[in-house]
């Protein structure tokens, strides 16, 4: 898949983050290239996913 994106003139406020996945990216800015992967060796039936940890509150 090839995405091209022209970036113009950008400002950005304040940022509240709740929570991250084991797999997230968060960027602000320019990104050369950015590369995806996944790779899993263990069978599904023994991963186990437990309940989400919000991140602390910083006020």
């Amino acid at each position: 898949m090839n995405y091209t994106v022209i970036n113009k003139e950008i400002s950005v406020g304040d940022i509240r983050i709740i929570g991250v996945s084991s797999s997230s990216i968060f960027l602000i800015g320019d990104a050369e290239v950015i590369t995806l992967s996944s790779l899993f060796d263990t069978p599904p039936e023994s991963l186990i996913i437990g309940p989400l940890v919000p991140l602390a509150s910083i006020t």
